[in-house]
């Protein structure tokens, strides 16, 4: 008779992500997921291929379903000015939320990358390059209708705002407060409202 899952694959890479969002690759065991999913160790391997796998699929299926779809929920809004003071406005109040993990997934891994294969260095770096792109494409279309100044630079400026939201991830899992990071917010939009 053949192997039969008697678990779902979506969910078990739901609550795996969640697990290694928290602990990162290296402080989460096996036991830890097989816990965390309620799926058996042999299920696991046979579904997965090994912690390693699994850890590629939970990231895969953050970075869909949490940094592309909130991309594309900011670009749907047609106004960079007024998605990018949402972005970093929601930064903020996620780094207070008891509801998740504290940061980013794709942040928290970027820290121990040099722990990681080049599957996963891959996947970071290209979200890395889309979140950055995301930014220049809607200075461009800002300038364009001379909502932001001419003067500024969109790839430069893109670049230092993604790495504010990085810096912003970061601190905000409890070495910043609240307030810290509102003025880091802040500051973001003043980068981009500036006349010169």
């Amino acid at each position: 008779m053949p192997w039969e899952k008697s678990f779902n694959e979506q969910n078990a890479i739901e609550s795996a992500m969640n697990i290694f969002w928290e602990k990162g690759y290296e402080a989460t065991s096996i036991s830890n997921l097989i816990q965390g999913t309620g799926v058996n160790r042999g299920s696991l391997y046979n579904a997965f291929g090994g912690k390693r796998q699994l850890f590629t699929q939970a990231l895969l299926k953050y970075d869909i379903q949490t940094r592309r779809a909130f991309l594309a929920d900011l670009e749907a809004l047609d106004n960079p000015v007024l998605a990018f003071k949402t972005l970093f406005n929601t930064l903020v109040q996620q780094a207070d939320s008891e509801t998740q993990p504290k940061g980013c997934f794709l942040v928290n891994t970027s820290i121990e990358i040099a722990e990681h294969d080049q599957e996963t260095k891959d996947i970071v770096t290209q979200a890395f390059i889309e979140f950055e792109a995301f930014f220049r494409r809607g200075i461009e279309v800002a300038k364009a209708r001379s909502e932001m100044p001419s003067t500024i630079d969109a790839a430069q400026t893109a670049k230092v705002l993604f790495s504010l939201v990085v810096a912003m991830r970061v601190l905000g899992r409890g070495v910043y407060d609240q307030l810290s990071l509102q003025i880091i917010a802040d500051q973001a939009q003043q980068l981009i409202s500036q006349k010169i």
